[in-house]
């Protein structure tokens, strides 16, 4: 942690962070963006050669690194109580928000105008998850080998079914193991010893491990002696607690894993409700693994015993965030103090390079499960030998969608607008469609 000499007062970066939450729209770039402009630019809490830096190392780890980032600056800051505030100030407008969405999808979700705005919405997914794809595309894939890996993992995760966490810890292995003799085949530059100006102890470290995990496991083991593991609340726990040690490359990156085992493995939603889901995290603000809120309060909603529905939500969706972000703040509690060690290590530096190609085609493999899902009313698979393929019903087909896309494509690429309006747009033009239908 920083020294205090002329650093802002706890009121001061509670009063900060709650502004930045609640303005943190656009995805990652955009909050690393507007973080950037306020603790640096306008306040210069940071040095921009920190922040660049501590931006990198949360790179490193699972989870969305906008949130790990805000919670880096409030323990620069401030230490544990720093981090905190500014961690959960980051998530928690948009969680609210997004409860309130999901409580009101819930309830809604069976009306016709309801669904024709949905229709639109996903349309709008569509593109933004294309415009994901493209950007993070140009920035990772500059060598031969990289572009290799992102192709390997689209065919691994959509032509094989290969399980989503082998395939991102089998990326990073090749990455680390590849650095040690290829570098230049990760596009790695060389490291620049730079003084460690870190303060750290294997002692405070494993210290803060032991607190973390009984934090992140304590509702767990709530639900083990009250309810026991058969309950769909140990399920959504364990699933999502799972998932955030594996969610590297952001939501995108997951989503079509999440939607996968939500729909065949658990049947908690329907095939066209993740894409839902991504629409309202896209509107609220905060981070968009957000939406793993939405799947959990719908998980315990649809099975609610011994509770009523919306107290089975209400308790899904805080399970679900709990199990999702506790292990964030954990990540930079235990790690940032190592910060200026960490950046040194080669074979690290390499795995999260092969990481973030193969990411290039989960997301990939994303944008094509969700086109399929949206155009087509209905998919059957085929397997033939080790292969899985997805058989589109052309009968099934739904042009209303279709419109809706190349709507949506047109605004996001050739007009260059923004998210949000994209988004109104869409689902405007769904609910026109849904009229006139």
């Amino acid at each position: 942690m920083a020294e205090n000499d002329g650093s802002p007062s706890l009121r001061d970066v509670v009063r900060v962070f709650l502004r930045i939450g609640l303005l943190s729209f656009g995805g990652p770039a955009g909050q690393i963006a507007l973080m950037h402009r306020e603790v640096v630019e306008q306040r210069a809490w940071v040095s921009e050669e920190d922040y660049l830096h501590a931006l990198n190392f949360c790179n490193f780890l699972p989870g969305p690194e906008a949130q790990q980032l805000a919670t880096w600056i409030g323990w620069r800051l401030h230490g544990w109580r720093g981090g905190l505030a500014a961690g959960l100030l980051f998530v928690m407008p948009g969680a609210l928000v997004i409860l309130g969405l999901s409580m009101l999808y819930a309830v809604a979700a069976r009306l016709d105008w309801f669904a024709a705005l949905f229709l639109g919405i996903k349309a709008a997914v569509l593109a933004i998850v294309a415009q994901a794809l493209i950007r993070i595309a140009g920035r990772a894939l500059n060598t031969a080998f990289k572009r290799a890996v992102a192709v390997a993992a689209f065919a691994g995760l959509f032509l094989f079914d290969l399980p989503f966490p082998l395939l991102v810890l089998g990326a990073g292995a090749l990455g680390m193991a590849v650095a040690g003799g290829r570098p230049d085949w990760l596009g790695l530059s060389p490291v620049v010893p730079e003084p460690d100006k870190g303060r750290h102890s294997w002692g405070s470290t494993l210290r803060t491990f032991a607190i973390g995990g009984a934090v992140w496991a304590a509702p767990m083991l709530l639900i083990l002696v009250t309810l026991g593991r058969d309950h769909v609340l140990w399920d959504i726990g364990a699933f999502f607690s799972r998932l955030a040690v594996v969610t590297f490359g952001g939501a995108y990156a997951v989503l079509a894993y999440m939607a996968q085992q939500a729909v065949q493995g658990y049947g908690w939603l329907m095939p066209g409700e993740m894409a839902d889901g991504l629409g309202l995290a896209e509107t609220t603000p905060g981070p968009l693994i957000m939406v793993t809120q939405f799947v959990g309060y719908l998980a315990a909603y649809r099975s609610p015993a011994p509770f009523t529905p919306f107290v089975a939500g209400l308790l899904g969706a805080g399970l679900t965030t709990w199990v999702t972000f506790a292990p964030c703040f954990l990540w930079i509690f235990a790690f940032a103090p190592w910060i200026d060690r960490l950046r040194q290590a080669k074979r690290l530096r390499g795995g999260l390079a092969a990481l973030t190609a193969a990411v290039v085609g989960v997301i990939a493999n994303l944008a094509v499960w969700f086109t399929l899902h949206v155009l087509f009313a209905q998919i059957a698979q085929s397997q033939v030998g080790p292969l899985r393929f997805y058989l589109p019903q052309v009968a099934s087909f739904d042009w209303r969608a279709a419109v809706l896309t190349t709507l949506a494509c047109l605004l996001a690429f050739r007009a260059k607008w923004p998210v949000i309006p994209v988004l109104a747009v869409a689902a405007g033009g769904g609910l026109l469609l849904g009229v006139a239908g």
